[in-house]
């Protein structure tokens, strides 16, 4: 009986057959690449270039009304609690994206401190304070925990007591 032999002749032919794969893999990468560099008009990405401060601000492009943080229902403080229904929004610059991206990643942060700081007082307490007041104390604590930007100014679209 003869003995078949796995010698030079078949890891050859494995090793040629991996390096036709790796060929065709590298292939298709690079015309994926030439693709789709012609499809979207070329690189847009950043490529170490500074942002200027005006760009950074958003000041080159049209502000939206940020209103992520959507209508709250908060409960008050006090022997007689009541409810407040408050709804806010701010405008920021959608250009920017990283200050976006940090907004999105913060409403819940905003919703416990509007929650928080609407919680903590009665609502004889909240119909003596002024709005703008109120917006003022939220819009420095909503900017203490921003780090990429700041809010400029806060709205209210709702902003009814319920005793």
């Amino acid at each position: 009986m003869k003995s078949v032999r796995a010698g030079p002749t078949g890891i050859f032919f494995v090793y040629r057959v991996l390096l036709f794969f790796l060929a065709l893999l590298a292939l298709v990468l690079i015309a994926g690449t030439i693709y789709g560099s012609f499809l979207h008009g070329g690189s847009k990405t950043n490529t170490g270039t500074t942002v200027s401060q005006g760009e950074r601000d958003g000041q080159d492009g049209q502000a939206q009304s940020f209103a992520g943080i959507g209508r709250l229902r908060i409960s008050t403080a006090g022997p007689r609690p009541g409810t407040v229904i408050l709804f806010v929004t701010f405008p920021y610059y959608p250009t920017d994206k990283a200050f976006s991206e940090e907004l999105a990643l913060r409403v819940r942060d905003f919703r416990a401190i509007i929650t928080k700081y609407i919680g903590s007082f009665s609502p004889s307490e909240l119909q003596k304070k002024s709005e703008e007041s109120i917006k003022a104390d939220l819009l420095g604590r909503f900017n203490a925990v921003l780090r990429l930007g700041k809010i400029g100014a806060l709205f209210f679209s709702d902003f009814m007591i319920l005793e």
